[in-house]
């Protein structure tokens, strides 16, 4: 069926088909008194009302008001780590006594403590668990995510959260994009044998995600204590030459070449980037990776640095904006939160944050040319916010304002009723 929105104020976000950088990360494409017109999942029309409502297919649509409210497409959450057991309260109270990250770890706590519990719970336990926070994704606007496994950290372990994916994806309305994130954290069996852990990752399990086909790309944590850039390398370029596209968590809590790394193998994207410098920039903008942001987690640890958004917009990269959605370090699924922190923490314009969590989000799952804007031929992914002023979104914090959710064109959260 044919469906017409009327009477919104539109943020388009059109423009160039490749993500945005430096002046453009400001133009949101708002259209007032705008209209969009879709069918079968897909966009026909967006723009101004009555250039819209010419269109031949316009007069056979169900009508739907907006109501003056602001239109925009889903945000897409392009780090995520839906997939656990259990919460890490405990990793929450000590932080609260003043324990840091890696102290948490060397107690017991952290990735480690998560693997215990996916490792006692079976596909089933966790596809429910997945399928229960797809709905509070949606709730509050995101209608796409990457997901990464990395809480298992053996065969069988890693294999059953992305079947869990896998399941999940099949039968939610919410967008799910796998990762497989093997090299996360050395396992207790592994420890001390880092290089061994990546060898058993690339000659066991990598096969297996490939034949299943069960993830569309690969993740490894370059950092110290954890995997060096030599060994991310070494994984992330068997998981490359298996058809996996890498993405790399780079330059977190110390300058370990992760984003050297991100550019040299051509990565979608490097995230985090905390201590990321001006050399390493360099060449992940002539390498063209977007730089993925998760200022979520820096709030929630308490840390009193945040990424250098700033001096990353200036040297003329992409920026993206996502969760870090996981149990340890951003139990926040709301973007809006994110973009909050983003323009109170990092000093990002409401603008940026905005075309950094849809059209420049999209580009760094690949997905630039079908979803993250509304224009013709795109996927029928958007959001009805209730405020009338695009500024309103981040500056709400704390709250979800999103009315309602489309999903390939249909309602999938909010007044599935909502027509003249």
């Amino acid at each position: 069926m044919k469906k017409l929105i009327l009477n919104a104020d539109l943020l388009t976000f059109t423009g160039p088909d490749e993500p945005r950088r430096g002046a453009q990360m400001r133009s949101v494409g708002l259209v007032r008194g705008g209209a969009v017109l879709f069918e079968d999942g897909k966009i026909l029309a967006a723009g101004l009302r009555d250039v819209v409502q010419r269109h031949p297919d316009a007069c056979k649509a169900r009508i739907h008001d907006a109501g003056g409210r602001i239109l925009m497409p889903g945000f897409i959450d392009c780090h995520t780590h839906p997939v656990f057991a259990e919460s890490r309260l405990r990793d929450y109270e000590l932080r609260s006594q003043g324990k840091g990250y890696q102290e948490i770890a060397a107690a017991g706590g952290g990735i480690l403590s998560s693997v215990r519990g996916v490792r006692g719970a079976d596909v089933e336990t966790l596809a429910k668990g997945l399928f229960a926070k797809t709905q509070r994704f949606l709730e509050c606007g995101t209608t796409t995510i990457e997901a990464k496994s990395g809480y298992g950290l053996d065969g069988d372990s890693e294999l059953k959260m992305l079947r869990a994916m896998q399941a999940v994806a099949a039968g939610s309305p919410l967008e799910i994009h796998p990762t497989f994130l093997g090299a996360h954290a050395v396992p207790p069996e592994y420890a001390g044998k880092a290089e061994a852990y990546v060898d058993y990752l690339c000659r066991e399990v990598l096969p297996k995600v490939a034949q299943e086909k069960l993830a569309e790309f690969a993740d490894a944590f370059c950092e110290d204590g954890y995997f060096s850039a030599a060994l991310c390398e070494k994984f992330l370029s068997a998981c490359k030459a298996a058809g996996l596209k890498p993405r790399v968590h780079a330059e977190q809590f110390k300058r370990c070449g992760g984003a050297r790394l991100a550019a040299k193998l051509g990565a979608l994207s490097a995230d985090h980037l905390d201590r990321v410098e001006a050399e390493d920039l360099a060449a992940m903008k002539e390498a063209g990776v977007i730089a993925c942001l998760v200022p979520g987690s820096n709030h929630f640890l308490g840390m009193n640095e945040f990424p250098p958004a700033r001096k990353i917009i200036d040297a003329d990269l992409a920026v993206a904006l996502a969760t870090d959605f996981n149990p340890g370090t951003c139990p926040c699924w709301n973007m809006q939160e994110i973009l909050s922190i983003s323009v109170s923490r990092m000093k990002m314009t409401p603008e940026e944050v905005l075309v950094a969590s849809t059209v420049n989000a999209a580009h760094a799952l690949g997905l630039g040319k079908t979803h993250g804007s509304l224009e013709q031929g795109k996927q029928a992914d958007f959001i009805l916010l209730d405020c009338k002023d695009y500024r309103e979104i981040p500056y709400w914090f704390g709250a979800n304002i999103v009315t309602t959710v489309f999903k390939r064109g249909v309602i999938v959260h909010g007044d599935r009723d909502f027509h003249i």
